[in-house]
C-alpha cells in the first residue's frame, strides 16, 4: 500500500475544516527545565473528546453517496466509537458500532448518544464481529488506523503541529496504538518540517509498536497483556500493516512509560496545565517528563490525543 503523502494530507485538512477544531499548540512553563521546553497538541478539546473525529470525518466524508446509503460499521474500545458515530450523524449516515465489554461507559454512553447502534462484545470478538456485520448487512467497514483516508484524517495534527510550531522545535511525541495518528503525524511533519523528529509513545504493558519496529516486522502481543494498561485507548495488539509501513518510513524511535507515569501525569496535566486528558492522552507528556534521558532534544510537541476519562478514575488519579 502506498504511503500517504501531502496531497492526501491536504485534502484531509480541507475536507474536516468546519467539523474537526484546529487545536491550538500551547506552551507549558509549568514543564520547562533548562533548555527543555514543552508544547501540547489538546485534542481533548475535540467535539467528542479526541483526536479521532478527523481521520473518523475524512474516511465518511470520501465516501460515494451508494456507500453512504449502505451505512457504515466500526470497532473501538471509545474513541474512534464516538468519532465515527458523531461523524455519521453529521452526514447523516447509519452507524453500528461494535465496542469490547471492557470500554470504559463514558465512551459507550457518548457513542450512543450520537444516535450510533453499539453492539457490546468481548475482547477477543472485537476484530470479528464487525467483518461479520457487514458482509451481512452490507455496511462499509471503518477501520480505525488501516485505512489511507483515517491515516491522512489524522495527519492533520501534524500539519497543524507544523504550521504553528516554534523554530527551535526539535522532537514531536505522539502515543501509539493501532498506529493510525503516528503514521499520520510522521508522514506530515516529514514532509512539511524536515529536520524534526518523531518519537511514540506506549505503556510499558502495551509496547507492541516498539517491539514491531525494533524486528522490522509486526510483533502482536496477546490481548490478555496490553489489557493490563490503564491506558485503554492503547490496548490495541498489534500495529496496522499500513501504519507499521509509515513508522519503518518516518518514525525515528518509540519509548515506552510506566502505569505509574502514566497516573502521575494525567495529574499533572489536569492540576498544571488545566487539561481533562485520558489515561492514553497523558502518554506523550508522560515522556515528556520522565523519559527525558531517553529523549535527547530541546523543544518538544506532545499530543494529548484525547480527554475521554471516566469521573471515577480522575477523581481517584487527582487523589493519588
Amino acid at each position: 500500500m502506498a504511503l500517504v503523502g501531502v496531497e492526501e494530507l491536504r485534502a484531509a485538512q480541507r475536507r474536516i475544516a468546519g467539523v474537526a477544531v484546529r487545536t491550538p499548540l500551547m506552551p507549558c512553563p509549568w514543564a520547562d527545565e533548562g533548555p527543555r521546553r514543552l508544547w501540547l497538541k489538546p485534542e481533548n478539546l475535540q467535539p467528542t473528546g479526541a483526536f479521532k473525529i478527523r481521520g473518523a470525518h475524512n474516511r465518511l466524508a470520501a465516501l460515494s453517496e451508494r456507500e453512504r446509503a449502505r451505512g457504515v460499521v466500526a470497532q473501538s474500545s471509545g474513541n474512534h466509537a464516538q468519532a465515527v458515530a458523531y461523524a455519521a450523524r453529521q452526514l447523516g449516515i447509519k452507524a453500528v458500532i461494535v465496542m469490547p465489554d471492557t470500554s470504559p461507559a463514558v465512551k459507550v454512553e457518548n457513542t450512543r448518544s450520537y444516535g450510533a447502534e453499539v453492539v457490546m462484545v468481548s475482547p477477543e470478538e472485537r476484530e470479528v464481529v464487525p467483518a461479520e456485520l457487514s458482509e451481512r448487512h452490507g455496511y462499509v467497514w471503518v477501520p480505525p488506523f488501516d485505512d489511507p483516508y483515517v491515516i491522512a484524517g489524522q495527519g492533520t495534527v501534524g500539519l497543524e503541529i507544523g504550521e504553528d510550531a516554534p523554530d527551535e522545535l526539535d522532537t514531536v511525541l505522539v502515543p501509539v496504538s493501532g498506529g493510525g495518528l503516528i503514521s499520520g503525524v510522521a508522514a506530515a511533519i516529514k514532509l512539511t518540517t524536515p529536520g524534526v523528529r518523531v518519537i511514540g509513545v506506549e505503556p510499558e504493558l502495551a509496547a507492541d509498536a516498539r517491539a514491531s519496529l525494533r524486528a522490522g516486522t509486526r510483533t502482536p502481543w496477546p490481548v490478555a497483556d496490553t489489557y493490563r494498561t490503564i491506558a485503554d485507548g492503547l490496548r490495541n495488539p498489534c500495529v496496522g500493516v499500513l501504519p507499521f509501513e509509515h513508522l519503518q518510513a518516518y518514525v525515528d524511535d518509540i519509548v515506552t512509560v510506566s502505569e505509574r507515569e502514566i497516573r502521575q501525569t494525567v495529574a499533572v496535566l489536569a492540576r498544571r496545565g488545566r487539561l481533562v486528558a485520558e489515561p492514553s492522552g497523558a502518554v506523550a507528556t508522560a515522556a515528556y517528563l520522565h523519559r527525558a534521558d531517553e529523549l535527547g532534544g530541546r523543544v518538544f510537541a506532545a499530543v494529548v490525543s484525547g480527554g475521554n476519562v471516566e469521573p471515577e478514575l480522575l477523581s481517584e488519579l487527582l487523589a493519588a
